[in-house]
């Protein structure tokens, strides 16, 4: 099968650039999607509780606004079928080809193609490969040995068919899933037993839903929804200041929530166990109004010593103390370093991705790659965000995108390559603008094996629409067709 343009993903990020390639022109598009449908994490996510925790308002395509969300931060299957909305309404659902498997995305320099495979032997030939598999996609388990006989599943592989009323029930770890859907368990479970690494910073979100008049003001009264999208656009960097300027703003942030906290956590010795001991912003800051007072209930308990193993009823800490139980819950996160791995991308003279990523992800504006023609990533190194939306980011990624593949096609040529001195360039202004904020006062899921952080933009939103709002052709090569002269940059 040929086709013009492949993209593996049909999360935000492929269903993004799919709209963005169809509105201009480029109707050769297929998108290879490994679950049965268009969704991406909000697919995958049905853990009780879960919801964005970015408000609705910003976390939705610019071009594609409703004035009838639920609730400020929109549940999964509000968020799901919005998307969904969205692809079937610009006709990039028809695009998607269901249940497939990318294992391979590989470059042939003599024909100037790219060769997708899946795991079960279908083959498609591309010009153009977008990547917008993301950084929420493979989930993370810890590495502990021992048998364990109960039952067991991730959050982001939630088993609806067990149920947990009655359960003595374990819960490993307390990131942004795990404090939506632990005071969901913790109404059930007989016992829960919550294993916490370390503590997080909170700031309240109540999240209820929205009361009838200001839904019908959202609706009816012109310009308060654009208003409201704007201001949490703002807000959404003021975050990012806070966490660039630790010393400074980043004490307010500091200082919010640690009144929030105090005023939920009681309990002193709580409240010890739970208090964070590092710089304010430098890991995820969470949302809730919910999860401390969990702990709080006679049913749990909040272990924060290390774990040793399983054994075949329960886990032991390195205390050596057992906790029996029915359940293990991993609230773990996922692979956010590993992107698209283990996919196996090769590029030019056979070169592989995972080989010239060997000390860290990097990528031209997390986008580009030299090496690679005409492959793209979308969520791709550094360009997550800590403080605003990541459907700003991705919006502003498929119009670069976009306007690379036109470059490629009024230059007549076989592909797009950016140049290794401008890749080289951008990555160490990236890197260096990270010094002195908070991300760099801890180790957190930013940061890869080599204590290199590779998955946060170090500015603000609008720093990177203003680097994507143009691309430069003099930034790339272009690669000319076979057997035809070079193409002038």
């Amino acid at each position: 099968m040929s086709s013009r343009v492949v993209i593996v993903g049909a999360g935000f990020g492929g269903v993004a650039a799919a709209i963005e390639l169809r509105r201009h022109g480029f109707d050769d598009v297929t998108i290879l999607e490994r679950g049965p449908g268009v969704g991406g994490t909000w697919l995958y996510n049905t853990y009780p509780g879960c919801a964005c925790d970015v408000p609705s308002h910003l976390y939705s395509f610019s071009y594609a606004q409703r004035a009838n969300w639920s609730r400020l931060c929109s549940p999964q299957e509000e968020i799901l079928q919005y998307l969904e909305g969205v692809a079937r309404d610009h006709g990039v659902d028809r695009l998607v080809v269901r249940n497939t498997d990318v294992t391979s995305c590989a470059w042939d320099d003599q024909s100037c193609k790219c060769a997708v495979e899946s795991s079960d032997g279908r083959s498609w030939e591309a010009e153009a490969l977008i990547v917008a598999t993301g950084q929420l996609d493979q989930p993370a388990a810890p590495r502990l040995e021992g048998p364990f006989e109960g039952h067991s599943f991730h959050s982001a592989r939630w088993d609806h068919e067990y149920d947990l009323r009655g359960k003595r029930v374990a819960v490993i770890g307390t990131g942004a899933s795990a404090v939506q859907f632990i005071p969901e368990v913790a109404k059930e479970a007989s016992r829960l037993f919550v294993f916490q690494r370390t503590g997080s910073w909170f700031l309240p979100r109540k999240n209820r839903p929205y009361p009838a008049w200001l839904k019908w003001i959202f609706k009816h009264v012109p310009g308060v929804e654009a208003f409201r999208r704007r201001f949490i656009y703002y807000y959404g960097e003021t975050l990012t200041l806070a966490i660039r300027h630790p010393r400074t703003w980043g004490r307010i942030g500091w200082a919010r929530s640690a009144a929030f906290m105090r005023w939920q956590l009681r309990d002193r010795e709580l409240r010890r166990k739970v208090w964070p001991d590092y710089t304010w912003g430098c890991k995820r800051i969470l949302f809730s109004s919910w999860f401390l007072p969990a702990l709080s209930r006679e049913n749990v308990e909040l272990v924060t010593e290390p774990l040793a193993h399983f054994y075949e009823h329960g886990i032991a800490t390195v205390t050596g103390t057992e906790r029996d139980v029915d359940c293990i819950i991993y609230g773990t996160g996922f692979r956010t370093t590993e992107f698209m791995f283990p996919m196996e991308i090769i590029g030019t003279a056979g070169r592989s991705l995972r080989d010239v990523w060997t000390a860290g992800p990097h990528a031209h504006l997390g986008i580009s790659v030299p090496g690679f023609p005409s492959l793209f990533l979308v969520y791709g190194p550094n360009t997550n965000t800590s403080g605003g939306s990541i459907i700003t980011y991705e919006e502003a990624q498929a119009s670069y995108i976009r306007q690379a593949l036109e470059q490629v096609r009024y230059r007549r040529a076989a592909a797009i390559e950016v140049r290794p001195d401008i890749e080289s360039e951008s990555d160490r202004e990236v890197q260096e603008r990270f010094a002195g904020t908070a991300w760099t006062q801890c180790d957190s899921w930013y940061r890869d094996e080599h204590g290199r952080i590779v998955t946060n933009w170090p500015g603000y939103m609008r720093d990177y629409e203003r680097l994507t709002r143009s691309l430069d052709p003099s930034e790339y090569r272009f690669v000319p067709q076979p057997d035809r002269a070079p193409v002038a940059a």
